[in-house]
């Protein structure tokens, strides 16, 4: 076999095993000048294409009575609830971030505190603590759910102290990536 026929034969053989397991993330690749095949979950290159979109709906499922409960509990959507846990940790309720969030909903240490959250890697305890902490904050920018997914992102001293979204890149797009999502998953029903 040559090695081109290898490298091929690799590759689909790679997205075969791939598209039978859920994803956390999406999958990138391309072909370099030697015909090789590099992958990727992070697009660290311009020359990275898309090859495997993500798959959450696998993690929705997973996690959906949990969602639904809190949701009634605290009067928030499910399709907000998800949206934030999409954007925040892809599903992945072990997820910590380098700001030392954690879990499903990246809880920080002080809010999983406030939250009484003792477990933030426990699926219902994490949801039920961000949604709590979302509908508080909600609360807090009379139901502006911008404001209220800025205060969850950079913190409602920060929104407080620029009097709307912190000039944050990071906040901005954390917002736009939620609202998005809530979007899907308004249209879809979920």
């Amino acid at each position: 076999m040559s090695a081109k026929r290898f490298i091929v034969s690799f590759a689909i053989g790679f997205s075969i095993i791939l598209s039978g397991w859920p994803a956390f993330a999406d999958i990138y690749r391309y072909r370099d000048e030697n015909g090789i095949w590099h992958f990727s979950n992070i697009k660290s290159d311009r020359r990275y294409k898309l090859y495997i979109r993500e798959r959450p709906d696998v993690f929705i499922e997973k996690h959906s009575e949990i969602i639904r409960q809190a949701s009634e509990r605290f009067g928030i959507k499910t399709s907000l609830i998800k949206a934030v846990i999409h954007a925040e940790s892809g599903f992945d309720e072990y997820a910590i971030s380098k700001k030392g969030a954690q879990g499903l909903m990246q809880l920080m240490p002080k809010t999983q505190e406030d939250m009484d959250v003792e477990n933030p890697y426990k699926p219902v305890e994490n949801i039920f603590g961000g949604t709590q902490y979302l509908s508080n904050l909600l609360g807090r920018y009379n139901n502006d759910i911008r404001l209220a997914l800025a205060a969850y992102n950079a913190g409602p001293e920060n929104v407080d102290k620029y009097n709307g979204v912190p000039p944050f890149p990071e906040t901005k797009n954390f917002i736009k990536k939620v609202l998005d999502y809530y979007d899907r998953y308004e249209k879809a029903g979920k």
